[in-house]
């Protein structure tokens, strides 16, 4: 072997993937991850014992991989998933962290949250039913969150007889759906999970097959965690004020840089106030540095005493977010409760949460032909629209096309701090909607 490749392997293995698994209820998604556990590795003796006991138990002659990630015993007794299982693994090539997402409708939002910070997703779909409803959903959701890898596994290819042309149609329908949603890469693969078939090993079955199987292709899908070229972003989480004999005078802004770097002497701007000032030090650890990346946490110190707080946005002088009031986003609705027109809600944006109210909900989306339901006057549980905001502080707020970080915002509600929708700002795959004429609204209070 030679130096080079040996180098390459290295750099490899130290590199993370986090990838979500989502499908149709029944499709195989936790076999699916039980197999890819078992087959590399990855599965302690006493997990793999107390599997095959409980599948003896439950009258399988085999062990029940999906028990491996199915561990809630509502979930076991029904045989779905219901809760986002999260599962760590590693090969010699690369590090892993899963998300195991459920199959229902209901559950959506945990593929939402799963997938949130996945830089792959893995589609299920069973061979016998192709492409349905939830996998349109499951793709819009991982367009919507700009999943850069897509994957789409067609599970069950045992019981259709391994046959390449059931492969090549569902491939066909799914590849030019998620194209329309601006998905940047989707890969198939014909697997079967019960089985192993092009899942860690490749398939005798499927001879005319020749891509990579499920692992090869996690293993082996360029990965970018490098956010230092993208617009520097440092949401303020804490002020350090000490105020002690050995540190009278010290003031540092806590938190973990978003996007970008920061630099000593660097002039930067404090938002929403605008006011702008000097990078004078950066403590990283205890130690003073010049220079800091995300995603390090580290604490910033400026030349000016100037009004600065949790919740504001430290960013480069010129290259600075607009601020707004105004917020026109796509959401994921998750809430059991509708998201109305007129509904008054809290805003959380990285570090900073305030009080706003929908103005508008131009539009939901029908996953069937990706048309635009004009003004649905609200949007339900699982629901994925337009809406606009309008909030009582102004933000600091990128597109989430620019950045997932400082783009992404919770909608909650303010009675009992549930979760309403998890929304992206700025235009999504979507046909972007024009802005609503302004009013003056007799309830607007801010």
């Amino acid at each position: 072997m030679t130096t080079s490749t040996q180098s390459a392997e290295l750099l490899a293995a130290t590199t993370l993937l986090r990838f979500a698994t989502a499908g149709s209820v029944d499709d195989g998604k936790s076999t699916l991850v039980g197999r890819l556990l078992h087959d590399s590795k990855s599965v302690l003796t006493d997990q793999l014992e107390a599997v095959e006991h409980a599948s003896r138990n439950r009258g399988q002659e085999a062990p029940d991989l999906a028990l491996l990630t199915d561990g809630l015993r509502a979930e076991r007794e029904q045989g779905i998933t219901i809760d986002v299982a999260y599962r760590y693994f590693a090969t010699p090539r690369r590090r892993f962290i899963l998300a195991d997402t459920p199959g229902h409708v209901q559950y959506t939002r945990n593929m939402v949250t799963g997938a949130s910070t996945a830089e792959l997703a893995v589609v299920l779909v069973d061979a016998r039913n192709g492409v349905v409803e939830q996998t349109r959903r499951h793709a819009a959701v991982a367009a919507l969150l700009r999943v850069p890898h897509v994957v789409l596994a067609v599970n069950k290819m045992d019981l259709v007889d391994y046959a390449e042309p059931v492969f090549a149609a569902i491939a066909e329908e799914f590849t030019a759906y998620a194209a329309s949603l601006g998905v940047p890469e989707i890969t198939t693969i014909p697997i079967s999970a019960l089985a192993g078939d092009n899942v860690v090993e490749p398939s005798a079955h499927m001879d005319w097959y020749g891509g990579p199987t499920v692992l090869e292709h996690l293993e082996t899908v360029p990965v970018s965690h490098d956010l230092t070229g993208c617009h520097a972003r440092f949401p303020v989480q804490y002020v350090i004020r000490p105020q002690t004999a050995e540190h009278p005078d010290y003031r540092g802004y806590a938190g973990q840089i978003a996007a970008g770097v920061f630099r000593v002497g660097e002039p930067v701007t404090v938002l929403p106030s605008g006011r702008t000032s000097t990078i004078a030090g950066i403590d990283l650890l205890g130690d003073g540095v010049d220079i800091a990346w995300a995603p390090q946490s580290v604490t910033l110190r400026l030349a000016d005493d100037i009004d600065v707080s949790r919740g504001d946005l430290i960013a480069p002088v010129g290259d600075a977010p607009a601020v707004t009031q105004d917020v026109e986003a796509t959401v994921c609705h998750v809430a059991d409760q509708p998201l109305t027109v007129g509904r008054r809600v809290l805003l959380k944006h990285t570090t900073r949460t305030v009080k706003a109210i929908v103005k508008d909900i131009p539009s939901r989306l029908t996953l069937d032909d990706l048309s635009q339901h004009p003004a649905p006057g609200q949007l339900v549980a699982n629901d994925i629209g337009r809406v606009v905001v309008r909030t009582a502080e102004p933000l600091a707020l990128d597109a989430y096309a620019d950045s997932r970080r400082t783009g992404s915002f919770l909608l909650i509600d303010p009675a009992d701090g549930t979760t309403l929708s998890a929304g992206m700002a700025g235009a999504s795959f979507a046909a972007a909607e024009e802005p609503p004429a302004a009013d003056d609204d007799a309830e607007w209070d801010f």
